[in-house]
């Protein structure tokens, strides 16, 4: 039995957490500290920037509303504001190098947008748009004084994830327990990105635990995807990837442990780039993860531009030298890679995992791309699942090895409820059960065996990349509390444990009900794969973007946006 949107009504079975650390009484102490942080939220929306409250529909969270297009038919920003907000971080820079636009301008009209799109999507956290106008106009007199720019970011607007540490704000990770947090000095990525002259002006909302596929919490609350309000942004990084995809920030950076960057990317409908590790400083963000090297989190970049995904990485690794701020990073210098010819190309398509079957427009969106790919020149095959089952199980453990002991020291502070989404996350793996340091060891041990299988099928088979769904469908509707997923991480926490480079890309479709119908007579294979065949239901996933993933070798992450340009070609994308 399921409920209106697909969700399970028995979801309570699949809890394996025991000891609920929420708190009712401790979490009503906590609500004025909650209610002075949205006030603040409320005080930086700028009202001068905003649109009547009668332009936003009250039913944004029972019937689908698509703000993309309300931007380009209702047009709320004016056609100057509309035409740098559409240009690419790529295409600003070299207008502001050139004094055709200045950092102030650029800023107003990201952050006008951005606004708007606060109203309608709730993916931000916190504004400091005032602060950021000071900073616009310090490079905007360095740029006229000296004739030079700061670095290869001069005056790109940039959101950044909100568990990333910001010195003198509230960085809370999503839990309300570390509303009190504030950090004295900013994480090695902010001490980056202002080294290389990026204007930072927005912070972006992530789930409670920052384990979610989704993007809710008990601070800022849900926040909504851009093209259809039904649907969730993704998660952890889901305030990002619904900036980045209505044009609220030409750049954004988030983080990705089992799908972070990648889902938001893919649910929202723009590049993200899951990097391979130690390329991108983690240093300095909240996060329960402290310690844990089996399957370490990553950061990396969303854009709605390809060219931006490589302007990041490379600004930010030769010029930024992360290392000198992060004794994690490695300083191997980021490599240029020409756009392949496709004839040279072998990439083979994962169109199941074996686990769960995607939902019908994922499978119609791996058809059109094998077409495209292969009328191009490029072999395409199939890809057959290699251990699969094994990666996910083995993975999940990983997640919930110290038995939860650090989440639950994070919720503990303030007492407040466990939202659906965490309890499944709690429930992970062998959920409150601590491993010991051999099953630890055991678990690294089959992770090092998977790396070696897979690095011995590109190399054997000759395959330069994989193409595969990054979730089992488009955006899940997260409407229902919480429960209506996304609940299966497997094509997209495989590539963690591997810690493959991946690239989210756009095909250029979207979810259309009369086209992508439901195969009702499918048997699924397991519970799990019941659950998410459930929760499609097509007329309710109207616009959603369809976006597939691009995995290479490790460290392969130049050779990945490379081959990113050419797909771009090959589909015909704007970006």
């Amino acid at each position: 039995m399921v409920g209106k949107y697909g969700s399970p009504a028995d979801i309570e079975k699949w809890y394996k957490f025991t000891d609920d650390v929420s708190d009712p009484a401790l979490f009503e102490t906590w609500k004025p500290k909650i209610k002075t942080y949205l006030e603040n939220l409320d005080k930086e929306t700028l009202k001068e920037y905003r649109v009547a409250e009668s332009e936003v529909p009250s039913d944004l969270d029972s019937k689908p509303f698509n703000f993309v297009k309300y931007l380009y038919e209702k047009k709320p920003l004016s056609d100057k504001e509309l035409e740098i907000t559409d240009l690419t971080s790529t295409e600003l820079a070299k207008k502001i190098e050139s004094k055709e636009l200045s950092s102030v301008e650029v800023l107003k009209a990201f952050a006008h947008r951005a606004i708007i799109g606060q109203q309608f999507t709730n993916f931000a956290c916190e504004f400091f748009i005032q602060e950021a106008v000071k900073r616009a106009e310090e490079l905007d007199e360095i740029l006229a004084t000296t004739g030079k720019t700061v670095g290869p970011l001069h005056g790109i607007p940039i959101s950044l994830k909100e568990q990333i540490g910001y010195a003198g704000k509230i960085t809370h990770g999503g839990w309300v327990g570390w509303l009190d947090n504030v950090p004295k000095e900013d994480a090695a990525t902010i001490k980056v990105l202002k080294k290389l002259g990026a204007v930072l002006y927005v912070r972006t909302n992530q789930p409670q635990s920052l384990m979610h596929l989704d993007s809710n919490n008990n601070i800022t609350g849900r926040s909504r995807n851009p093209y259809n309000s039904l649907l969730t942004p993704g998660g952890s990084s889901g305030g990002e990837g619904a900036c980045v995809s209505f044009g609220g920030s030409p750049l954004g950076v988030g983080t990705d442990i089992g799908g972070s960057i990648r889902a938001p990317a893919a649910f929202a409908g723009c590049w993200g780039l899951r990097p391979s590790t130690r390329r991108i400083s983690c240093l300095g963000g909240v996060s329960s993860g402290k310690g844990q090297e089996t399957v370490v989190a990553v950061a990396g970049p969303l854009s709605r531009s390809i060219d931006d995904i490589e302007l990041f990485m490379k600004s930010y690794i030769n010029e930024g030298k992360p290392w000198d701020f992060d004794p994690w990073c490695i300083p191997i210098t980021w490599r240029d890679v020409p756009v392949p010819k496709a004839s040279d190309l072998k990439i083979a398509i994962m169109y199941d995992d074996g686990i769960v079957k995607p939902h019908a427009p994922i499978t119609r969106g791996l058809k059109h791309v094998a077409e495209k790919l292969a009328a191009a020149g490029v072999e395409v095959i199939e890809f057959d699942p290699i251990r699969t089952q094994e990666a996910f199980d083995n993975v999940h453990e990983i997640y919930t090895c110290d038995g939860n002991f650090a989440q639950k020291e994070m919720l503990k502070p303030s007492g407040e409820p466990l939202l659906p989404l965490t309890k499944w996350a709690l429930s992970m793996g062998t959920g409150d059960k601590l491993l010991t340091i051999p099953e630890n060891r055991d678990l690294t041990y089959t992770r090092d065996s998977l790396r070696k299988d897979y690095l011995e099928y590109f190399v054997n088979n000759k395959v330069d990349f994989i193409i595969s769904p990054t979730y089992v469908g488009t955006a899940p509707v997260c409407v229902e509390d919480g429960i209506a997923g996304p609940y299966y991480w497997g094509y997209t926490s495989l590539w963690n444990i591997l810690d493959l480079p991946t690239l989210v890309f756009p095909t250029g479709l979207q979810q259309d009900p009369s086209i992508d119908v439901k195969d009702e007579s499918y048997k699924s294979r397991s519970e799990i794969e019941q659950l998410e065949q459930d929760k499609y239901i097509p007329e309710l996933f109207v616009d959603a973007p369809i976006n597939l993933q691009l995995t290479a070798r490790r460290y392969y992450d130049e050779e990945t946006v490379a081959a990113g340009k050419l797909i771009k070609e090959i589909l015909g994308l704007k970006n």
